[in-house]
């Protein structure tokens, strides 16, 4: 392939980072395209200026002339990933600029144990190998059941503690991964953000869920409510606090992680452990569909909710059945009793569109009596933080001074009330 074969699909690939097609259509190309060419644009840019210099090096030894279109189009390639590297640091002032205004200037200062500068700074060898996601400081206890008496792999959690450290009454984030309610495995998300905290000293867990469409929703809640369960009244066994839970989770994750902090008492999404408490303390949802029943009138919802959520996730039709679909949407689940939110996602995510974050931040803003943090990242698709980049790691910082301050605050809101003594360091 000659370099003006390699320019001009290097050259797509950054146009359609950059403005991503939106039909309904083109959303899933859109977003596998623009995904892996924003969040690894460093070392396109790099292989692009490599490209390009090689050109002119061997053309000038054989005594030819250089491909001139094929320079010209690596020469605005180029331009187009520098845009995106500084959109990726742009997140990171934006990410950082939302906790200082929604949390305070000092919001640090309540934790006994603040980062160090040397915490926050990103490595270039975070960037070097941006799918090596493996800690060695962290051991996994893998393939552990939640369901009494299933062994089904989809019944499975894997819990991920700091290595050669006895916990007692860590901090617990419970990690549910996306893939469209219908693919996907708790190995492969949310890696970055769970070996980051347990390095913190908390105890993470991720789940699997049953899939669609052999099992409709609300299969998929369900068991998320179901490994709830499972961790308050388990997590004790590996260091965990169990009066502490956080759920996280991104796309279809995020949806879920975010209805079931919500709907802590829905009796028929408990169905056998009706009584359980799954309530949660806060949730953290990455680019989650908060609209799965079309509530805001918005076309991009809409459509998913016809042409996707219907035949395959729920095998309902929503002109006969759109009940099941509005109780099933974060957006129509808000009260005054919500627990904390954090909610993120990107302004240029072409599967589940920007607009759902801003309606449901929104409506946690208008009915919710707990805090709403809201961060939207310019240039970020959707499933920005599944492996290392610029934006991830950034994200993943911002994330963790998020729920160390907020499990500081919840300590001392224990403390003062007189029903715990936790340290707010942990």
């Amino acid at each position: 392939m000659s370099l003006r074969h390699r320019q001009l699909l290097a050259l797509a690939l950054t146009a359609n980072a950059l403005r991503p097609l939106r039909n309904v259509g083109a959303g899933v190309p859109a977003f596998v395209a623009g995904w892996m060419t924003s969040e690894l644009a460093p070392q396109l840019l790099a292989t692009t200026a490599l490209d390009a210099a090689a050109e002119v090096t061997l053309r000038r030894g054989r005594r030819g002339h250089p491909d001139a279109a094929g320079l010209a189009m690596a020469a605005v390639t180029t331009a187009g990933l520098g845009l995106m590297v500084r959109e990726s640091l742009r997140s990171a002032r934006r990410i950082e600029s939302t906790l200082d205004d929604d949390l305070g200037a000092d919001y640090l200062e309540v934790l006994d144990e603040p980062p160090t500068r040397e915490d926050l700074r990103l490595h270039l060898r975070e960037l070097a190998h941006p799918f090596r996601l493996d800690d060695p400081d962290v051991e996994v206890v893998r393939d552990v059941s939640y369901v009494p008496g299933v062994e089904a792999r989809r019944a499975r959690l894997d819990v991920y503690r700091p290595s050669g450290v006895d916990l007692d009454r860590a901090p617990v984030l419970v990690q549910v991964h996306g893939g469209a309610w219908t693919l996907g495995s708790k190995e492969t998300q949310g890696l970055l953000l769970m070996n980051r905290m347990a390095r913190r000293g908390w105890v993470c867990v991720a789940l699997n869920y049953r899939l669609a469409p052999k099992h409709p929703f609300p299969a998929q809640v369900v068991d998320v409510k179901h490994a709830l369960a499972w961790v308050r009244e388990h997590v004790e066994e590996y260091g965990g606090d169990p009066d502490y839970l956080v759920l996280t989770g991104g796309s279809a994750g995020g949806h879920l992680a975010s209805l079931a902090a919500l709907t802590p008492h829905e009796r028929q999404w408990q169905p056998g452990f009706e009584d359980a408490d799954t309530s949660v303390a806060a949730c953290v949802p990455f680019y989650g569909v908060y609209d799965v029943g079309g509530l805001t009138g918005d076309k991009p919802a809409v459509a998913m909710r016809d042409k996707f959520l219907g035949p395959k996730v729920f095998q309902r039709d929503p002109a006969e059945d759109l009940e099941i679909f509005e109780q099933a949407s974060p957006l129509a689940r808000v009260t005054p009793e919500a627990p904390d939110f954090f909610v993120l996602h990107g302004d240029a995510d072409t599967l589940v569109d920007v607009r759902q974050a801003r309606a449901f931040v929104a409506r946690l803003r208008e009915v919710s009596r707990a805090s709403v943090t809201y961060a939207e990242l310019p240039g970020a698709h959707h499933a920005f933080e599944v492996f290392s980049s610029i934006r991830s790691q950034h994200t993943v910082r911002a994330v963790e001074r998020w729920l160390l301050h907020h499990r500081a605050v919840w300590s001392r809101e224990r403390t003062e009330q007189g029903t715990g003594t936790t340290s707010a360091s942990a």
